[in-house]
């Protein structure tokens, strides 16, 4: 019997310290099969989570330009797995207004705001936050140089990729503004008009950049040759910039969203990202409610109305936090979930006039993320962007970089009326330095047993998706099924639920009845990436959105020679 019982100890001791060390094996989950291939890859030459980060991020600007790429920025949530202690942090890699902006940088001379301007061109650019960040991962927390980790997306850039059905479908949005610009039109399309789907797409100019930021650091691509064609190219098509904006761009280390609800630990996205926020209000304030059975009509009701007050919160408070005053702790505090929840009423809709003047905002629709974590249980949740789908569409010659639109994240009239006739928000007006606010949300969820990494692209909708992809991860539903359910959404204006194709059918009519507006969306929405640790079982599963062409892969821990 004792030895029975000496057995049984050693073998819970055994069970803990692998526990503490990490899964064993890698998980992967990018938007791209390439991307996905170069983080394993990292992982199997020695790397760690933070080496395979590198790679999959600039592989992914390489294969996905319409979503993101090292003329755009970022978030970076990591996890840092050290004995039995884990640590988490957050690296901000969002661009910045150039210091030449100014609140009215979008008036014309009548007075009006030229959203054209802000959308397309040289103009729309804020200045690149990703290389700043690929070069500080491997200076802070990689194991092997930044020439390893950019091998990959360099022989991506030479060796070209094929264009998908994704690469056509998001491309198909931009094709006019990309035949504007020749040398977006040169790079990404096909005499003129979108390549055909098995086209290759080569980038030599891009992988002679790479190559630059591999060799030099930081000075490969904010200094010397890279730096001075983009400020010049830029300068000459009516843009802002400067050298002082590359000499002075600085990725910021902060510390992320953390709040508990149903058994978790929620850790996501600070400022200048709404995510965290809006996770905080909306998953404690559905604990202030009465409680609902997952997937029925009284949770989605719920679930929608605090969307719908957090969204306002958003567009009313929320903007950079290094340039205007925002109460963080309390609006994550569950005192304010409280708040948010107290004057729902359960039996009825409430229309969003009811909460206030009109506010709202707008954002660009295409991101890309990846998850993933390695033997040692080191992890990271980034989510990655250029705004909409090809950035600007305005690339620079000899550099291969294709500039990000995201000064059209800002409130370019916060004072007065945008297009749709609504107020925008004085926190999230331009300035000189600014970080533009965003709903990008790379989130994790950790209590003793288990571990979810995920996030999504999809603008505004962001938020919504990571919602719905955290409560299935609560309710212990599998990995796969985080990615693939049919999704709703609510941003407070416009007052409706936007449904895709397949969701809730058995629940609209009643949701009518409580007084929703229904708009079913004309295309499925997002591309989520997740990664589930069941520590108890020790067991990896890992998930790619099949709305996406990504790929999710968990293998073997390398052998180490």
């Amino acid at each position: 019997m004792l030895l029975r019982r000496l057995c049984l100890l050693l073998g819970l001791l055994l069970a803990a310290s692998a526990q503490a060390s990490g899964p064993g094996q890698p998980a992967v989950a990018t938007a791209h099969p390439q991307a996905t291939e170069a983080a394993h890859a990292i992982m199997a030459a020695g790397g760690n989570a933070f080496d395979a980060a590198i790679a999959a991020a600039a592989t992914l600007g390489v294969v996905e330009p319409y979503g993101s790429g090292i003329g755009g920025g970022g978030f970076f949530l990591l996890r840092r797995a050290k004995d039995a202690e884990t640590d988490y942090l957050f690296l901000d890699a969002r661009e910045r207004a150039p210091l030449a902006a100014h609140r009215d940088l979008y008036r014309d001379a009548d007075g009006q705001v030229s959203r054209q301007a802000s959308l397309n061109g040289a103009l729309a650019a804020a200045i690149p936050g990703l290389p700043a960040a690929l070069v500080e991962l491997a200076e802070q927390h990689g194991r092997l140089p930044l020439t390893t980790t950019l091998a990959p997306a360099i022989a991506a850039a030479e060796q070209g990729f094929a264009v998908t059905s994704r690469y056509r479908a998001l491309g198909s949005f931009r094709v006019a503004a990309m035949q504007a610009d020749a040398e977006t039109a040169r790079l990404f399309l096909d005499q003129g008009e979108l390549p055909a789907e098995g086209y290759v797409v080569r980038q030599p100019e891009l992988a002679a950049t790479l190559r630059a930021l591999a060799h030099e650091g930081r000075d490969g691509f904010y200094a010397g040759a890279v730096a001075k064609q983009l400020v010049s190219h830029v300068q000459h098509h009516g843009g802002i910039w400067q050298q002082a904006d590359l000499d002075e761009y600085q990725v910021v280390w902060r510390t992320p969203i953390r709040f508990h609800s149903q058994g978790f630990e929620i850790i996501s996205a600070p400022l200048p990202s709404a995510g965290g926020i809006a996770l905080a209000g909306i998953l404690q304030g559905l604990e202030q409610l009465p409680a609902t059975a997952p997937g029925s009509v009284q949770q989605t009701h719920q679930l929608v109305e605090l969307m719908r007050r957090s969204y306002r919160d958003r567009a009313l408070l929320l903007g950079d936090s290094d340039h205007v005053q925002v109460p963080v702790a309390q609006l994550i505090s569950p005192a304010w979930a409280a708040q948010l929840a107290a004057n729902i009423d359960t039996q009825r809709a409430t229309p969003s006039a009811e909460l206030g003047p009109p506010l709202t905002f707008k954002e660009g629709t295409h991101t890309t993320h990846f998850s993933l974590i390695d033997a040692e249980g080191n992890a990271v949740a980034a989510t990655l962007s250029i705004n909409l789908p090809f950035g600007a569409a305005f690339s620079v010659p000899g550099t291969g970089v294709l500039l990000n639109n995201e000064m059209d994240d800002f409130a370019a009239d916060p004072a007065g009326r945008n297009e749709y006739g609504l107020a925008g928000s004085e926190a999230n007006a331009i300035a000189p330095g600014k970080r533009p606010l965003s709903s990008m949300t790379p989130s994790m969820l950790e209590n003793d047993r288990h571990l979810a990494i995920l996030g999504t692209p999809g603008g505004s909708r962001i938020i919504s998706m990571v919602l719905l992809g955290s409560l299935q991860a609560i309710q212990g539903q599998p990995v796969q099924q985080w990615v693939s359910l049919p999704r709703f959404h609510h941003q407070y204006l416009p007052d409706r639920i936007q449904l895709e194709r397949q969701a809730l059918p058995e629940q609209r009519e009643a949701l009518q009845a409580l007084g929703h507006e229904l708009q079913e969306v004309e295309r499925d929405y997002g591309d989520m990436q997740a990664v589930h640790w069941d520590k108890a079982a020790n067991r990896l599963q890992a998930a790619s959105d099949p709305r996406g062409v990504g790929l999710a892969e968990v293998r073997p821990e390398p052998e180490r020679h």
